[in-house]
């Protein structure tokens, strides 16, 4: 993705956690800095010039490990509704010898190659969420409603030959949409479960993306979160195939402005 793109939206999180002084009484604003492990599964192809590349297991023919990242979000809650925007940066690369033939973007690789293989992808998704359901009896308190979220996948797929010495890479950008909702429910003052889980399908591509957190906050400005993230989306853009799934564990602090 081009460095413009990612200046403005980093602009755009920044203007989630700003506000002036008139609204400093009807908004709240939260960071959350955290650090996320995803395991990788799936198939990925590139194709060129009318030559089908090979569907390439991530883990058999790549043996592409974890992604262990940085991650970030801001938020506004705006009385019923939240406005979100957050960055997962995946990195996944691997290298090994390979024990079938394949394609990739109109190069031979063949048995017995060592190549290495990387698949990069950068996730922005800003959401907005509308707690249609806000129930409060005493410390306990229940929240839910629907969201709508824009995720874009900004993705880079490359394979190095090591035996013969060449390389081929190509990138895609696909925005995909998803409907889908948002809850969160508080037994205690300070701890929260929150779920999300959104999905949407339309030309070729599609995502599912669901997200269970569990955020304590012994102060009310500053607390620790930890989750369970899962990613599935599909996708055929220019050239580029990828169906994968990832999933992993994430955790980080929580400040409240």
């Amino acid at each position: 993705m081009s460095v413009n793109f990612k200046i403005l939206f980093l602009l755009a999180l920044i203007c989630l956690t700003s506000g002036t002084s008139s609204w400093a009484e009807k908004i709240a604003v939260s960071l959350k800095p955290g650090y996320l492990v995803l395991n990788p599964e799936g198939e990925l192809a590139v194709h060129t010039q009318g030559m089908n590349g090979t569907k390439i297991d991530v883990e058999k023919d790549l043996n592409l490990d974890n992604s262990q990242q940085l991650m970030g979000e801001a938020a506004l809650q705006m009385g019923s509704f939240r406005l979100s925007g957050s960055y997962l940066p995946i990195r996944f690369s691997g290298k090994g010898a390979l024990t079938r033939s394949i394609v990739f973007k109109g190069r031979d690789y063949n048995v017995g190659d060592e190549v290495e293989g990387d698949m990069d992808i950068d996730l922005y998704d800003v959401a907005l969420s509308w707690n249609v359901i806000n129930r409060k009896k005493e410390f306990w308190r229940f929240e839910a409603g629907p969201e709508l979220s824009l995720k874009i996948i900004d993705s880079e797929v490359s394979m190095r030959n090591d035996t013969l010495h060449f390389d081929e890479n190509d990138t895609v950008t696909v925005p995909i949409p998803t409907i889908g909702v948002r809850a969160m429910v508080s037994p205690l003052p300070w701890c929260s479960l929150i779920g999300r889980l959104g999905y949407l399908e339309y030309d070729r591509n599609n995502m599912l993306d669901g997200d269970l957190q569990v955020e304590l906050s012994p102060h009310r400005n500053i607390g620790v979160f930890f989750g369970y993230r899962y990613l599935s989306f599909d996708m055929d853009e220019t050239g580029v195939f990828i169906d994968a799934a990832l999933e992993g564990f994430y955790g980080g602090v929580s400040v409240r402005l």
